[in-house]
């Protein structure tokens, strides 16, 4: 009897009871602060290249620099996004010239690097274009997330299932006449 009252007296004893709850809710709100920065973090990834992909066709479009490269586009927007880790690995650049009496658009996923496997898809360059044509540019860049096993970065749609998440820009641009 005296054991079965030690007992009871231990399970009315109300000592540790903010360490209970701090156990059960301490790991809810790391995952909600680790979300919302991976959430905060993307969203800066996604704006730079956007900015970066608008600032360096405008150059194109106004003939800045002159003759554009794939190499020479790519450097441009890793230099101006500047939030791109290992920029000139993780950028996939893709044209498409659109045909202007249907408009019609690509279809099928957008090529992205895939650094989990370390092949780098096909790149559809072509600078060989008329005046007037209408192009379609495809910017793709591949991040790891911050916090890949919490909220967010467990989340986000992966590269053909591996460890990394894309970010697409899309803009289009008329190849002005020269002259």
């Amino acid at each position: 009897m005296r054991l079965f009252r030690s007992l009871l007296r231990r399970l009315r004893r109300e000592d540790g009871n903010a360490t209970i709850e701090f156990v059960i809710l301490f790991p809810f709100f790391i995952g909600l602060f680790a979300s919302s920065f991976e959430a905060a973090y993307v969203t800066m990834r996604q704006v730079m290249l956007e900015r970066a992909t608008d600032i360096v066709v405008r150059n194109v479009r106004l003939g800045i620099g002159g003759t554009p490269t794939h190499d020479s586009l790519k450097r441009d927007i890793c230099n101006t996004a500047g939030i791109i880790p290992d920029c000139m690995q993780s950028l996939h650049i893709e044209f498409e010239k659109i045909d202007k009496s249907t408009f019609a658009l690509r279809t099928g996923a957008v090529q992205c690097v895939d650094r989990d496997e370390e092949i780098v898809p096909a790149t559809n360059f072509n600078q060989d274009n008329d005046d007037n044509d209408l192009m379609l540019m495809t910017v793709c860049a591949v991040f790891q997330p911050m916090v890949p096993t919490t909220g967010l970065g467990l989340k986000l749609p992966k590269v053909n299932g591996g460890s990394y998440y894309a970010l697409v820009a899309i803009t289009a641009f008329v190849n002005e006449p020269n002259g």
